[in-house]
């Protein structure tokens, strides 16, 4: 996904810490999710990707080699050193960033430095590619990194896709729970005003999130809530955020009522707020899942 007419970033996928491959497989799955087989990233990282039919997808993110995480992170990698300060600060379970689909990462790499919020250097990267039918090709990404802070808070990076393989995902997309997109991502931070900043200029929408906290990208929402919010609406403790931190995760399904039978035959634990279906966060599952009924 690149940027809209107005120039607002779409939102493009989340990155999800996870400390195994397999444990998120399996908890993805028995949420009703299709998994898709594992990625390898030339710097150390791997992933097991969730695709949905809007064009977003999930990304569950773990560390396939300790010395080439480590190794990459030395030379300046961005993408790996605020992975690997996140996991040191957060644990090995969680949600780190929200990537913004871009076509000019260049000029995103610029936008955030003069405004005081790049998190480092931009990231050129391929990698092979395979899909379910057996095809090879190569995925290629430039990378511009966002943050108001250089600790192991959530971060946002601009993602433009180089060389994009053409790929059938249908199968991948027909998940069991009848998700088929993302409806909003939820922050949490107890001193908002920078964070809002943060997004404002992550998205390029300046005058973004002023009044409701919420800011409102061409394919989703992503709002920023104070602990306290959040813990009411939800039924979830969010503990303190004095720095952006990123909660949860909203899906579109296409019956609630569908999707709660699927959880309840898992045995998968959930609670009902107002119309939402709310599943608290675990291993391989790093954020708040929220099931919502769309017509």
């Amino acid at each position: 996904m690149t940027s809209s007419a107005s120039g607002i970033h779409p939102l493009d996928h989340l990155v999800l810490p996870t400390r195994s491959l397999d444990v998120a497989r399996t908890r993805l799955g028995s949420l009703g999710f299709v998994v898709a087989p594992i990625g390898i990233h030339p710097f150390g990282t791997q992933n097991c990707c969730v695709f949905l039919a809007d064009g977003t997808y999930m990304e569950p993110l773990a560390i396939g080699s300790e010395a080439a995480t480590a190794e990459a992170a030395a030379k300046g990698n961005v993408f790996v050193a605020r992975d690997r300060l996140y996991r040191e600060s957060h644990g090995d379970e969680g949600f780190s960033a929200v990537v913004l689909g871009t076509d000019n990462a260049d000029a995103d790499y610029e936008r955030y430095a003069e405004a005081g919020l790049s998190a480092g250097d931009m990231l050129s990267f391929s990698r092979a590619f395979t899909d379910t039918a057996g095809k090879s090709d190569t995925a290629s990404f430039k990378l511009a990194f966002a943050s108001a802070s250089h600790a192991g808070d959530a971060f946002l990076f601009a993602c433009q896709r180089i060389n994009a393989p053409d790929v059938d995902r249908t199968a991948l997309q027909a998940h069991p729970n009848g998700v088929d997109g993302i409806v909003e991502v939820i922050a949490i931070s107890s001193a908002p005003a920078e964070q809002r900043r943060l997004i404002a200029v992550a998205i390029n929408d300046p005058s973004a999130g002023r009044q409701d906290r919420a800011f409102h990208l061409p394919n989703a929402d992503l709002r920023v809530l104070d602990p306290a919010s959040f813990a009411t609406h939800f039924g979830i403790p969010a503990g303190p955020a004095t720095e952006l931190r990123f909660a949860a995760v909203i899906f579109a399904v296409r019956s609630a009522d569908a999707a709660a039978r699927l959880l309840a035959a898992n045995a998968i634990q959930h609670d009902i707020a107002g119309t939402d279906i709310v599943v608290p966060p675990t291993a391989g599952q790093g954020a708040a899942f929220i099931f919502r009924e769309t017509k």
